[in-house]
C-alpha cells in the first residue's frame, strides 16, 4: 500500500497525469470548437439549401396582393406545390392579418383560411421583431425553421404583405455531425494513450535530477551545507542544480553573518546600561535585555515574554498602544521602592517597512534618577540662594532707607544701623565666598596642597585654639567644656591642612552654637577598621531622624530661624563634605532629637614612622 502511495505521489506520476490531462483538455477544447464550427457551417449550408428561390417569393407576394379569395389561395397552393426540394418538410404562407393562405403539408390543409398560432411568423408579417432562423424539436426530431417576410416593391415602396415559414428536417445534419464526433473521440483516445506513455517516459527522465535537488535542499534546510549536486548538461534542471549549489553557499555565508550579527546584538543588549524592550505590532514583548529586567524588578525574561508591553510598564490604564507610540515622547516613569529611588525616561519608536506597514516597536528605558536628583538639587539650590540673599539685602535696604529718611540726625541710631548693615554685608560676603568655594569644587578646581600630616598632632593643635578661646573674653557669656580622647599612636594622613582645619572649625563652631550654656563637647580620634575616625559630639537639641541625611545639603538648616540669627549660611557642612571626600574620606552625622548630635569623619591613614611631624608640641 505504501508503495502505491509513493508511486501515485511521485513527481513523474504527477507530471504524466498533468500532461495527459492537459492533452485531454486541449483535445476536448479543440474538438468542441471544431464540432461547433462544423455544426454552424452545416446549418448555414442547410439553410441556404432550403431557401425559397426569388421567383417563388415574388409569385407568393403577388398572389397575396390580389386578395384572400379562394382563387388566390389556390394559386398560392399551386406555387408551393411546384417547389421540388426533398429537404423541406413544410411551407406555410400567411398574410398581414395572420390568416394562413397556403401550406405544403397535405395533413394541414384545414389550416388554410384560419389564423395562425405561430407568434413569430405573425410578427414577421406585421414588420415586428422576429426570429429569422430557429431550431424546433417535435417528437424528438429537430427541424430548421426559416421565417421570411414577403415584401412588395412595385410602387417604389417596401410594403410587407405577408410572411412565409419554411420547415426542414435537421436529423441528417446531426447524424453526420455524430459520425465526425465519433471519429474525433477515437482519435483523441489514441492520442491520449500515446501521450500518457510519452509523459511517463519524460517524467522518469526528469525525476532523478529533481530528486537529487530535493535531497540537497532537505540537507540545506537541516543546516548541512556540505556537498554539491553534480550538474549534467545545460538544460533548465542543470541550471536549477547550479543555482541550488550557489544558494547553499550563499545561505551558509548569510547564516554565518547573521549568527555573528546576532551575537553582536546580544552582546550589545547584554551590556547596555539602558533598558531595551522590543514588541510585535500587537504589543506583545518578544525581546528584553538585562538592563530592562533590572529596572522592572524582574528576575527571568520568560516572565514577560509574550506579555503586553503597556502592562509591563504599568501604563495600561493611561494609554492605548497606538496613542502611546504615536504621541508619547520622553515620558518619565517612577519605579521607586523602599530600597531605591528609580526614575526612568521612556523613548519609543515604531518599526515600519518601506510600504508603511508597522511590523513592531521598540521601547528604550533610560535611568534618569541621578539626573532628576541633580535637577531637583539645582532648582532647590537656586531657590535657596535667592532666599538667603534676599533676606540680608532686604535688611540692608531697609536700614539704608531709614538713614536716607533722616535717621542720620541721631548719631547713636546711625551707628546701630551701620553696624547692622556691616554685619549683613559681611554675611553676604561669607555666603558668596562659600558659594565660590563650592563652585570651584564642583568644577574640580580645588587647588589642594596635599601633604602627609600627623593627624593626631594637627587635631590637638586645632582643639588647643578652641581652649584658648574658652579662656579669653571671646567666649562671651556661653560657657562650655571640651573633652578629648585622642589615639596616642601617630597616624599619618595625606590632606590639605588648611582645608582640613576649615572642616574641623566648622563642625566645632556648630557644636558650640547649638550646645547649651555649660555643655560639654566630646571629641575623639580612634582607629577603626583600617580607618582613622574623628567624632565630635555636642549636647544640643539634636537633629530629627528625617533630617539627618540632609544636613550636608546646601542651605539646609534644621532650625532655619535660629541658624540665621546666629549668622550661619547653611553651606558650611556642604563644603566640609566636599573637602573630606576630596581626601578620599567620608563624613556623616548621627543624632537623636533631644540628645545632641555626633559628626564623624573617616579617613585612610598610614603608620609609617619615618614621616616628619610638622605639628610637634614645640611648634604649638
Amino acid at each position: 500500500m505504501k508503495k502505491h502511495k509513493n508511486i501515485f505521489s511521485s513527481i513523474y506520476f504527477k507530471n504524466a497525469i498533468v500532461f495527459a490531462l492537459t492533452l485531454l483538455v486541449t483535445l476536448e477544447i479543440i474538438g468542441v470548437f471544431f464540432i461547433k464550427q462544423l455544426e454552424r457551417s452545416n446549418l448555414v449550408t442547410f439553410r441556404q439549401q432550403i431557401g425559397l428561390p426569388a421567383y417563388v417569393s415574388d409569385q407568393l407576394t403577388q398572389q397575396l396582393i390580389e386578395g384572400s379569395s379562394a382563387d388566390s389561395n389556390a394559386e398560392v397552393h399551386a406555387t408551393l406545390s411546384r417547389i421540388n426540394n426533398v429537404l423541406i418538410s413544410d411551407i406555410q404562407v400567411i398574410d398581414t392579418k395572420g390568416v394562413v393562405r397556403g401550406t405544403v403539408d397535405i395533413n394541414k390543409q384545414e389550416l388554410v383560411g384560419q389564423k395562425t398560432t405561430d407568434e413569430n411568423l405573425r410578427d414577421a408579417a406585421l414588420s415586428k421583431n422576429y426570429v429569422k432562423n430557429n431550431i424546433e424539436q417535435d417528437n424528438h426530431t429537430r427541424y430548421q425553421i426559416v421565417v421570411k417576410p414577403l415584401i412588395d416593391t412595385s410602387d417604389g415602396e417596401n410594403k410587407v404583405v405577408g410572411a412565409v415559414k419554411v420547415k426542414a428536417n435537421l436529423e441528417s445534419v446531426y447524424d453526420s455531425l455524430k459520425e465526425v464526433a465519433l471519429i474525433y473521440a477515437s482519435a483523441t483516445l489514441v492520442a491520449l494513450f500515446l501521450g500518457i506513455i510519452m509523459a511517463f517516459i519524460m517524467s522518469r527522465t526528469l525525476t532523478k535530477p529533481i530528486m537529487d535537488i530535493s535531497e540537497r535542499t532537505v540537507r540545506i534546510a537541516g543546516g548541512d551545507y556540505s556537498g554539491v549536486i553534480s550538474v549534467r548538461g545545460h538544460d533548465e534542471i542543470s541550471q536549477l542544480a547550479e543555482n541550488v549549489n550557489l544558494l547553499s553557499q550563499r545561505i551558509e555565508e548569510t547564516t554565518s553573518s547573521q549568527e555573528l550579527e546576532r551575537q553582536r546584538l546580544d552582546s550589545v543588549l547584554e551590556h547596555m546600561t539602558d533598558g531595551v524592550i522590543a514588541a510585535d505590532r500587537r504589543g506583545s514583548i518578544n525581546l528584553i535585555n538585562p538592563a530592562a529586567l533590572r529596572f522592572l524588578g524582574i528576575d527571568d525574561e520568560h516572565e514577560v515574554l509574550g506579555q503586553y508591553v503597556l502592562k509591563v510598564l504599568r501604563l495600561e490604564d493611561r494609554y492605548q498602544l497606538r496613542n502611546f507610540f504615536g504621541n508619547v515622547d520622553n515620558l518619565l516613569l517612577d519605579f521607586s521602592n523602599e530600597d531605591q529611588e528609580l526614575t526612568l525616561k521612556v523613548n519609543s519608536a515604531q518599526i515600519q517597512r518601506e510600504s508603511g506597514f508597522i511590523s513592531g516597536m521598540v521601547v528604550v528605558l533610560h535611568d534618569v534618577t541621578e539626573e532628576q536628583r541633580i535637577n531637583q538639587e539645582r532648582r532647590q539650590f537656586v531657590s535657596n540662594v535667592s532666599h538667603e540673599l534676599r533676606t540680608p539685602l532686604t535688611s540692608v535696604k531697609s536700614y539704608i532707607d531709614a538713614l536716607q529718611d533722616g535717621a542720620t540726625d541721631d548719631p547713636e541710631l546711625t551707628g546701630q544701623f551701620l553696624a547692622v548693615v556691616q554685619a549683613e554685608t559681611g554675611r553676604m560676603i561669607n555666603m558668596i565666598n562659600d558659594l565660590l568655594e563650592l563652585s570651584r569644587m564642583d568644577r574640580g578646581v580645588r587647588n589642594l596642597e596635599l601633604e602627609w600630616v600627623n593627624l593626631g598632632a594637627l587635631f590637638e593643635y586645632i582643639l588647643n585654639r578652641f581652649d584658648m578661646i574658652i579662656s579669653s573674653d571671646q567666649a562671651g557669656q556661653k560657657d562650655y567644656r571640651i573633652i578629648r580622647e585622642v589615639e596616642p599612636t601617630p597616624v599619618w594622613v595625606e590632606i590639605d591642612t588648611s582645608k582640613f582645619t576649615q572642616v574641623i572649625d566648622n563642625i566645632m563652631n556648630n557644636a558650640i552654637k547649638y550646645s547649651p550654656d555649660g555643655g560639654t563637647i566630646m571629641v575623639r580620634l580612634n582607629l577603626i577598621d583600617q580607618k582613622v575616625v574623628i567624632s565630635i559630639q555636642d549636647q544640643g537639641l539634636g537633629i530629627p531622624q528625617k533630617d539627618v541625611q540632609h544636613v550636608f545639603d546646601r542651605f539646609f538648616r534644621v532650625d532655619k530661624a535660629r541658624s540665621r540669627a546666629q549668622g550661619g549660611t547653611g553651606l558650611g557642612l556642604a563644603i566640609a563634605k566636599e573637602i573630606v571626600e576630596s581626601f578620599g574620606g567620608r563624613i556623616w552625622a548621627e543624632s537623636k532629637e533631644g540628645q545632641g548630635s555626633t559628626f564623624k569623619i573617616s579617613l585612610p591613614y598610614s603608620l609609617e614612622a619615618d614621616l616628619e611631624d610638622d605639628w610637634s608640641d614645640d611648634e604649638e
